[in-house]
């Protein structure tokens, strides 16, 4: 048996594949993207509060100043996440002033608290931003504050802090007057306690205030914020090595990805494994609870659906939140009316290792290997090679253009070789379809859309708003239209609403006249009768140079604009994903494509070398090196021979990525990822959750039996202590009559040892009893 892997960790071909057992953890376990709610703080510990600061040291979280409505507070309070109780922190010295709006950050065993806004709200009196630093230190309990040499940043309240290479970081901010968007740095370690001014390069985000920091991978991200008139949803990234900034951008990419999160200010952004998550804030008057997600491996974003029974906060802004091992702990805020909370909840992350269907099917595309159709594109008939498999399960069209040339293949190779000759001819021949409408470049990102779910047109460092760009997605468009790809369409749609600008709108209306795209050049026409576009198009020496239809109808359009409504192009349907297509193909429509036979203890299961080679190195190198002439290949996991049941999950897996199965036939997959040779260890992942989570006396069973068949002593320990504690219940059960000889005495030793040790409580009971009787 394997031996589990922690969660996290990337693929390592050196872990051992066999080990003597399978090791486990049975609970008790929280479900992943659970909010529960905590015992809240109690006024006599400390006030309900918004614009304070949250830092977790240790298993504990540490809640510092703040409003409760009335009054600034300066207080320490210290949640226990072990004991779930709150408690006043150990504090001496000089604390600082009541404020809130400030900032606070965790560096080895101290808390730093820097700038926010003091002064007494209730009397509107003696209100200032600050510029001073704190020193929390947790050993002792102990308040100090640091005194600084020459120059320091501006006074300052609502900014971000972050802590890198041992310093603080200070960004943006309000002083007052006006937004801010400086960045200081200052050592936290050393003697030295002098700011430093950092120069910034890229493209920073606006002056801004009210926004949450995250620090991940070498780097700090800054999401939206109070910015005026520039306000925005994007993420921006500082990197701190080049003290350069990006924009995350995202929006010139085809995927049909959720989008980021609505711009909002107040709300917080905490960083785990490989994600960023918001949650709260004020959105444009209104106050969302959903809790968004960042994939830095993707750059997407999403939105966590929370477990089935949680107790989901309301929506709050000026709330703070922090990570303790793998939970995030949400406190305060002001919710509804102005109301201040004293609320903590506490959300269970997930960390499973990432998906990676789409990228190993990218590679296989972009390696070129075991491709077994060339499709010639274009007049000059340009040779693309690709996959049957893919190419069928995503398009109807092009499966019927695939069928209709391996039939006059075939029909050709009859006429022309004996039966011998034949077989073994169409098994090497390279299968040819002809595309002779088709662009080439256009046909490759169709083709990259059909691998990966995606298509990126400024991979080559491209401009999405340039005119080359914007045509050659119209000619994706014309594809998608032609190819059934109803997502694709949708997805083209978009991009080329977002990209047609005044600079590329009459180049992109002559195209689609041409090509005969008449939503496209509907939407054209419409932007250029814009009043705030028409009289610069029509005035450019570009217009001079269309076509003379083309420009009667600008002109009459203009008079006329009621005349025509622009045409939506009706989709009768949302489109599919490739997840679901794959489904699809491995259930049924691949069928009359397989082109390898899987043996699995005598029963055969047809299957698609592409696919298996895409997901599996152990595949790929089979195929590459010594593929069986009869196609046949005897399956196995290691020295076990899975169950039926369980190699199908496998192979939904391997097609498509699910990971949801019944417990026993993760027993079988666990050590799956090891021996086929996957990217990294999701299954095994799945697998691990799914044997500590979900085995139940209904199916405990099944259990026991497969862990017997696998010698995964541990698991089949477990399930036995099972059957004893619940053996009126699972005795009755159909499947018990159905277990050998071995295993009924083996669950007959198990319940003779419980009663053996119940008896000998009794005694022992007993005999106590006699002792003090006497």
């Amino acid at each position: 048996m394997a031996i589990a892997r922690p969660l996290g960790m990337e693929f390592d071909h050196s872990w051992p594949e066999s080990a003597e057992f399978l090791t486990l953890d049975f609970g008790p376990f929280e479900t992943a993207h659970h909010w529960r709610r905590m015992p809240e703080c109690d006024e006599f510990v400390g006030a309900r509060r918004s614009k304070h600061t949250v830092i977790a040291y240790k298993d504990a979280v540490f809640v510092f100043g703040g409003d409760n409505g009335k009054h600034m507070l300066n207080d320490l309070l210290r949640f226990d996440v072990k004991d779930n109780s709150w408690g006043r922190a150990f504090t001496t010295g000089a604390p600082p002033a009541p404020r809130y709006h400030h900032s606070a950050v965790i560096h080895e065993n101290s808390m730093f608290v820097f700038g926010g806004y003091t002064g007494d709200i209730h009397s509107n009196s003696n209100l200032t931003n600050k510029n001073d630093l704190f020193e929390y230190k947790f050993t002792s309990g102990q308040w100090v504050e640091w005194k600084f040499e020459g120059k320091r940043p501006v006074a300052r309240s609502a900014h971000g802090a972050a802590v890198y290479d041992s310093k603080l970081w200070i960004f943006a901010g309000y002083d007052g007057n006006a937004r801010l968007n400086d960045m200081w740095t200052i050592s936290l370690i050393g003697d030295s306690k002098v700011w430093e001014e950092v120069p910034q390069s890229g493209d920073c985000p606006p002056t801004c205030c009210n926004f949450p920091v995250a620090v991940a991978r070498d780097s700090m991200f800054v999401f939206s914020g109070q910015s005026g008139a520039k306000i925005t949803n994007s993420l921006f990234q500082f990197h701190f090595k080049e003290r350069f900034w990006t924009r995350i951008s995202t929006e010139h990419i085809l995927r049909g990805a959720p989008p980021p999160p609505t711009r909002r200010y107040g709300h917080t952004m905490v960083a785990f494994d490989r994600h960023l998550y918001v949650f709260g804030g004020a959105a444009d008057s209104t106050l969302p609870n959903d809790l968004h997600c960042f994939d830095l491996d993707s750059q997407m974003w999403s939105v966590i659906q929370p477990s089935a029974d949680s107790e989901v906060p309301s929506g709050r802004l000026f709330h703070a939140a922090a990570v303790i091992k793998d939970a995030m702990y949400v406190f305060g805020g002001t919710i509804d009316n102005n109301v201040r909370s004293g609320e903590i909840y506490r959300f269970q992350f997930s960390c499973y290792p990432k998906c990676t269907l789409h990228e190993d099917f990218g590679r296989l595309l972009e390696s070129q290997q075991f491709c077994d159709v060339e499709f010639l594109v274009g007049m000059e008939e340009k040779c693309i090679p690709a996959h049957i498999a893919f190419v069928s399960a995503r398009s109807t069209w092009l499966r019927g253009k695939i069928r209709h040339a391996r039939d006059k293949q075939r029909d050709k190779q009859l006429l022309n070789f004996s039966e011998s000759q034949r077989d073994k001819s169409f098994s090497q021949q390279m299968l040819q379809v002809k595309l002779k409408d088709a662009v080439p470049e256009a046909f490759e990102l169709v083709l990259t859309y059909i691998y990966t779910d995606c298509i990126d047109p400024t991979k080559k460092n491209a401009d999405p708003m340039s005119t080359k760009v914007v045509l050659l997605m119209m000619d994706v468009y014309r594809l998608a239209v032609q190819f059934h790809m109803r997502r694709l369409e949708q997805l083209c749609v978009q991009y080329l609403e977002s990209a047609i600008n005044h600079r590329n709108v009459l180049v992109a209306l002559q195209n689609a006249s041409g090509l005969k795209l008449d939503f496209i050049k509907e939407f054209c026409l419409k932007f250029i009768v814009k009043e705030n576009t028409y009289n610069k198009i029509v005035m450019s020496k570009e217009f001079e140079l269309i076509a003379q239809p083309l420009m009667v109808e600008i002109i009459r359009r203009k008079q006329a604009p009621s005349v025509r409504l622009l045409l939506e192009p009706h989709f009768d349907s949302a489109g599919s994903t490739l997840e679901q297509d794959m489904e699809q193909y491995l259930v049924s429509s691949g069928k009359e494509f397989c082109d390898i036979v899987l043996v699995l203890d005598g029963h055969p299961v047809q299957a698609h070398k592409a696919v298996l080679a895409g997901r599996c190195s152990y595949f790929e190198a089979m195929f590459r090196s010594f593929m069986p002439d009869n196609n046949r290949v005897t399956i196995t996991i290691g020295e076990t021979v899975p169950s039926l049941q369980s190699f199908n999950t496998l192979l939904k897996y391997i097609y498509y990525g699910e990971v949801n199965m019944p417990p026993e036939d993760s027993l079988y997959l666990f050590s799956a990822p090891y021996f086929y040779g996957f990217t990294n260890n999701r299954l095994q992942a799945f697998c691990k959750q799914n044997l500590e989570m979900n085995v139940t006396f209904e199916n405990v069973i099944q259990i026991l039996e497969a862990a017997d068949k696998i010698q995964a002593l541990d698991m089949k320990k477990h399930a036995l202590n099972m059957i004893v504690h619940h053996f009126s219940k699972v005795a009755r059960l159909p499947r018990f009559r159905l277990l050998s000889r071995d295993l009924l005495l083996d669950i007959l030793d198990s319940l003779a040892d419980e009663m053996s040790d119940s008896k000998l409580c009794q005694d022992m009971s007993s005999t106590s009893i006699c002792t003090d009787t006497s």
